[in-house]
């Protein structure tokens, strides 16, 4: 796969294409089935549906689509920091691909921490003064992620406006975006330490193997190269699926940058625990010494994968090793806000069907928006070449043939 490095701002252009399709329809019979199981939730509480209790009030909806979700999320954050802080250009065509994606993995994330309320209707509490708790980790959390989709909205404005011919409106915002665009590099680095702050409150409830004062590092190491995997993997799979040119460069060193923090969480990983004396509980007949072991060899194996040469690092171990950062991480996320966590005898969790069937609604409903958002807005670059094409024999043998990788 070959082709130019860049892609300049003015060749981006709606994919276009049916947006009624075999793909579309499946995700929105899955959204409907959440909207199904959500509506028994609201008019009958969160038992109707979920398995929560007093001993485990937070389920999947947080561990899994706040916690590891907006880790995953990371991508637009990550991306955005390379391009406008760093000043590094050449990752530009996958900056707006990688902050819708980022948007709608923090709505999912918002959302779900709606779903999770008790007493939902009292929501608007987080955004009145009168009802803040400055001291409280679940308020700086929730008042990060619903001001970071905010700063998101406002830096994937530009796309809108000009889409709708309001050019003037957008080069307007486009002057001041930096000042967004620094927020919205700050806004992660803070909720994202105190996921981590959270568990040390909990102190003994946790599993010695997860419970650190090193967990605020540790969840803000993680959560960036998750970020950076989630967006080889969103490159990857939209030039697939989409029969695209794929930058199979700038994800190469994307995922190298990701592989050298992910090196970096597994030393200050093994330290801590080994530091805090509790290396031995590893080795034990447990669920979290089980969990500890499969995410450090998930993290471990792309330090194996890409130690290669660039120029013999083939696209699918890139997209293998991009795989294991990403579920590396959620598997260490998922591990310490629910297999470690322990209330004490008598009190076990496992996620009803209701409340899978609404984390893959909403897995579902973020991939729908996607595609609907990249068919009918400048979000892609416009492709250079397809993937695997099909040779044509020429009409005429004696004709000079195209040069290899030639565009179409």
């Amino acid at each position: 796969m070959r082709g130019p490095t860049h892609a300049p701002e003015e060749i981006l252009a709606p994919l276009g294409g049916r947006l009624i399709n075999r793909v579309t329809v499946l995700l929105s019979l899955l959204v409907v089935a959440m909207v199904g199981v959500l509506a028994a939730r609201f008019l009958f509480g969160l038992g109707a549906v979920t398995n929560l209790s007093d001993g485990y009030p937070w389920g999947i909806w947080i561990a899994f689509d706040v916690v590891a979700g907006s880790a995953l999320a990371t991508g637009g954050f990550v991306t955005a920091f390379l391009v406008y802080i760093i000043n590094r250009g050449e990752y530009h065509p996958i900056v707006r691909p990688a902050l819708l994606a980022s948007l709608f993995g923090y709505a999912q994330a918002g959302v779900s921490i709606f779903f999770d309320l008790g007493r939902y209707w009292d929501f608007w509490h987080i955004f009145w003064p009168g009802y803040s708790q400055v001291n409280s980790l679940l308020f700086e959390v929730a008042l990060c992620i619903s001001a970071y989709v905010l700063v998101m909205m406002i830096e994937i404005s530009p796309v809108v406006l000009g889409r709708l011919g309001f050019d003037r409106t957008r080069r307007r915002l486009e002057r001041v975006l930096f000042v967004f665009i620094a927020i919205g590099v700050l806004l992660p680095s803070m909720h994202q330490s105190s996921l981590g702050s959270i568990l040390v409150v909990f102190g003994p409830q946790v599993h010695p193997l997860y419970q650190s004062s090193m967990l605020p590092l540790l969840f803000l190491i993680s959560c960036v190269g998750m970020g950076f995997a989630a967006v080889v993997l969103e490159g990857i799979i939209a030039a697939v699926a989409l029969e695209r040119w794929c930058e199979r460069e700038l994800l190469g060193r994307l995922a190298q940058i990701g592989r050298l923090l992910l090196a970096i969480f597994l030393v200050v990983r093994f330290a801590d625990v080994a530091v805090r004396g509790v290396l031995g509980r590893a080795f034990e007949a447990s669920a979290p010494a089980a969990t500890f072991w499969l995410e450090n060899a998930l993290l471990a194996l792309p330090l194996i994968l890409l130690s290669t040469p660039a120029r013999r690092r083939r696209m699918k171990l890139i997209f293998v090793s991009a795989c294991a950062m990403a579920a590396g991480g959620v598997v260490y996320r998922l591990a310490a806000f629910l297999v470690a966590y322990d209330t004490g005898p008598g009190w076990h969790y496992f996620p009803s069907l209701g409340e899978i069937t609404v984390t893959i609604g909403l897995n579902a409903f973020e991939v729908l928006a996607f595609i609907l958002a990249i068919r009918l807005l400048p979000i892609l670059p416009q492709p250079h070449a397809l993937l695997q094409p099909r040779p044509q024999p020429p009409s005429n043998p004696a004709a000079p043939r195209a040069p290899d990788g030639a565009g179409s």
